[in-house]
């Protein structure tokens, strides 16, 4: 049986990105179900994410959405979701997220989930609401103040050696970049600084006070931080040296992350069911693709080695639309088109079927075998740069090893940024494009 001939026997149409009646079904009794997204700037992989995650929290008892964001700038949006903050809106709850890139997170598919989020929440009990949390590590400095601000109001002597002790990054600035920069001049490095901020707050879990529920979550909240703080010092410390070491330290901050906050929100005898959203390049199974061959791990592997039969793992392709990305690292959003898909890819075989949306699960026979064979498989992150379109954005993978299902939107439109900018509009082009004739 021809690729064509197996898929169409198992997909499902999609009708729109509002159903997600199959995809729901197909996590079933996962615990974590994580779910990618091809590009960070495509409506349709937000919203589709969005409305299956909302299923889930309604049908199936998901107690939280971990999103690919720094902590403190995602537990903004955490109390406003539960009714806990002074923000009188979504958008004014998403304000923290300043840096490059905004659009990411503060778009109108963010706004309108968060917003049905504020309202699903009214009313509840807080062990029954949904929380909005982060579980990057780019936050240090945000982060740093967040822990000396838990212990001025807890320990006041504490927060003294927290800030001596975070004194250390003062010579470098604001930019944690030039941080990046130490090891390079021959400069001490602050590793010892964090840990021992990290050590005497974790002493403090065990005071007397620790049962109320107010205390707990809010000494959680520090210890997050000062994780966070721990971790991303080691990652700036290495990410000139190359390789694999800062992937993987990011990537396994992500996944402690993921754990620490299904943790806290669990109960004794019920483990509690999240869901996870970040770039596929995090959430499939990096040892299916060419990142596991140049030694990386991601967040898919470590959750399916870590929580077998518990996770499940739900990528996205398209063959060709808009998007919204930068040309380089800090400059605007700008809307771009994406090419047609190469041949030889997952994508231009999913475009070969003419179906424009549909949900394919990866796991029976034949499709598993057809798609276990490697083809490239697209990868568009914050930066598009068409022009170098193969060596920029394609890679080899195994999708049928790679994710548990995929849902495939053939052609896409760039999601809407808050802030629009004077790049994000389409330039003139033939009618013929793509083709060209």
């Amino acid at each position: 049986m021809t690729p064509h001939g197996a898929i169409h026997t198992t997909f499902t149409r999609v009708a729109d990105v509002e159903d997600t009646r199959t995809v729901v079904d197909f996590v079933g009794d996962a615990e974590l179900a994580l779910i990618g997204e091809a590009s960070h700037g495509t409506h349709e992989f937000y919203a589709s994410r969005a409305n299956i995650t909302k299923r889930l929290i309604v049908e199936s008892g998901f107690r939280a959405v971990i999103i690919e964001a720094d902590w403190p700038d995602a537990y903004r949006v955490n109390r406003y979701v539960r009714h806990q903050s002074a923000d009188a809106d979504a958008v004014s709850a998403l304000d923290d997220f300043k840096r490059f890139p905004t659009w990411m997170w503060r778009n109108a598919d963010v706004v309108q989930f968060v917003e049905w989020l504020y309202e699903h929440n009214d009313g509840l009990p807080p062990d029954e609401q949904a929380g909005f949390y982060g579980m990057d590590l780019y936050s240090l400095h945000a982060s740093m103040r967040a822990v000396v601000e838990y212990l001025d109001r807890r320990d006041p002597e504490a927060a003294r050696r927290a800030r001596e002790h975070y004194g250390c990054f003062d010579r470098y600035g604001d930019d944690p970049q030039t941080y990046a920069y130490s090891e390079t001049f021959g400069l001490e490095s602050c590793e010892d600084a964090v840990v021992a901020v990290l050590m005497d707050l974790q002493r403090r879990s065990a005071e007397p006070g620790r049962t109320d529920v107010l205390a707990r979550d809010e000494f959680f909240v520090a210890e997050m931080n000062a994780r966070l703080v721990k971790n991303a010092e080691e990652y700036y410390r290495t990410m000139l040296g190359g390789g694999a070491r800062s992937w993987n330290l990011r990537d396994r901050h992500m996944a402690e992350s993921i754990e620490a906050i299904r943790n806290n929100l669990s109960g004794w005898d019920s483990p509690a069911k999240v869901a996870v959203w970040a770039h596929n390049s995090h959430l499939g199974d990096a040892r299916a693709t060419q990142m596991g061959q140049r030694g990386e791990l991601n967040v898919g592997q470590l959750m399916r080695e870590r929580f077998p039969g518990r996770t499940c793992l739900i990528g996205y392709t398209t063959s060709h639309g808009t998007v919204t990305a930068a040309s380089d690292w800090g400059e605007p959003a700008a809307l771009k088109r994406v090419r047609p898909a190469l041949p030889g890819s997952y994508e231009h075989l999913f475009h070969g079927l003419s179906s424009p949306r549909f949900f394919l699960p990866l796991g029976s026979e034949p499709v598993r075998h057809l798609l276990l064979k490697p083809r490239l498989e697209r990868a568009i992150g914050v930066i598009y740069r068409p022009e170098t379109e193969r060596q920029s954005h394609y890679f080899q993978a195994s999708l049928s090893s790679q994710f548990d299902a995929v849902l495939h939107f053939d052609h896409t439109i760039a999601v809407r940024p808050l802030e629009i900018t004077a790049q994000w509009t389409l330039p003139e082009v033939p009618e013929t494009f793509p083709t060209g004739v």
